[in-house]
């Protein structure tokens, strides 16, 4: 496997478990660690997924199926884990997402709106749980159960976050709540696990075409007017591409080049967050 890299460093003590492993983000995370010399486990519950990325990448990977809001199954992927490349000391939260059960149709509430449009009040509380439970609780109990093997040793925690960590954005308002919570979370581990020598960071992607929202951006192959509006309040005028995230990834991955750097929520946006649109 060959992966053009922006620059390299040196992974080869770092035994990492990536979740959300079959998503089009992290895939191309767990590449970049490889090409790095990390031994990286494979996290997604889409085990189709998870085991074409191992394959992709070789025998650094670990392809391991598992429900990341299964504390039973996420201490058996472990073991597997432990017993293939030993005690874990890197993490990468990536699984997450949002659903359309906690999406709302219009941006802002009308009085006079149809019954017809889902709004606000029409929104299902299952769909509400949903995605706290794969932002939020998903990363809770990673946490739990990979973080204790960096308890004595030290460690490296990533999170993913996202622009509606800073600014919530319309019509979800549920995934923008809970990537509110994953900034947050991170901020408060870190300043838990300081004395462990474990760093907790977060990276906040602006806006990159996935799966999940490429049917919210793009008709029949032609931008919709949500993404008029995102490329029009982002400075640099594109989508990100996912080789923008992974320099800052790598930053954060090197204990030499990052060492004291912890407890921060870094946006790779293309100057979304700053511009206040005028």
């Amino acid at each position: 496997m060959e992966m053009k890299l922006p620059f390299s460093v040196d992974l080869s003590d770092k035994v990492c478990v990536v979740t959300g492993a079959g998503g089009v983000l992290m895939r191309e995370f767990a590449k970049a660690l490889c090409a790095c010399g990390a031994r990286v486990a494979l996290l997604d519950i889409n085990e189709e997924a998870c085991k074409a990325v191992a394959a992709e990448i070789g025998e650094n990977a670990l392809p391991l199926p598992t429900n990341c809001l299964d504390k039973a199954a996420l201490l058996a992927a472990r073991e597997q884990v432990h017993a293939k490349f030993g005690k874990v000391n890197f993490l990468i939260n990536g699984a997450g997402g949002n659903n359309p059960r906690a999406t709302c149709d219009n941006e802002t509430m009308t009085p006079d709106l149809s019954d017809e449009v889902k709004s606000f009040f029409s929104l299902e509380e299952s769909g509400l749980r949903f995605v706290f439970d794969l932002n939020i609780t998903s990363a809770f109990l990673t946490t739990q159960v990979f973080a204790e093997d960096m308890v004595k040793t030290g460690g490296n925690i990533i999170n993913i976050s996202s622009m509606n960590g800073f600014r919530p954005l319309t019509k979800i308002p549920a995934y923008s709540a809970a990537k509110a919570g994953i900034s947050n979370f991170t901020e408060w581990l870190a300043v838990h696990f300081a004395p462990c020598g474990i760093r907790v960071n977060a990276i906040a992607p602006g806006f990159f075409v996935t799966n999940q929202n490429r049917d919210l951006l793009f008709k029949d192959g032609e931008p919709t007017p949500r993404t008029h509006k995102i490329l029009g309040h982002t400075p640099q005028n594109r989508f990100g591409e996912v080789s923008d995230l992974i320099g800052t990834l790598l930053f954060l991955s090197s204990d030499a080049a990052s060492g004291f750097v912890t407890g921060t929520v870094i946006p790779v946006d293309g100057g979304f967050n700053a511009y206040s649109g005028v």
